[in-house]
């Protein structure tokens, strides 16, 4: 299991990789969102904001989300890990149930793009 602290520095490698984007990829990580992702097996929430390309002011509190993002990951600290660092590819996971993710249609057309 994954901690807190590798969570946190998988989160900015995500923004960083996001940032350094281009094209298609590009576009839709420039949507200007609420973010929040879940990690189960932590019993904590990291919270931000998706804006200009990057997932910014992350706050982490204990337990579920307190308010609702605009868009919603829940997951657990290894396959976080693993899916930043390229081990675990998004759509399966999805697909298999180990990722949740919800936002709303639009952001589900324009986010399709990152999977």
């Amino acid at each position: 299991m994954a901690d807190v602290e590798e969570c946190r520095e998988a989160l900015e490698q995500l923004s960083r990789n996001m940032s350094q984007s281009t094209g298609n990829v590009r576009k839709a990580a420039s949507l200007d969102r609420s973010l929040s992702c879940r990690i189960t097996d932590l019993d904590l929430t990291f919270t931000g904001r998706l804006r200009d390309g990057r997932i910014q002011d992350v706050v982490t509190t204990p337990g579920p989300p307190a308010e609702k993002a605009d868009i919603r990951l829940t997951m657990s600290s290894d396959d976080l890990v693993a899916m930043v660092d390229g081990r675990l590819n998004f759509a399966a996971a999805w697909a298999g149930g180990r990722v949740r993710l919800e936002a709303g249609f639009r952001d589900l057309l324009r986010l399709r793009t990152l999977l």
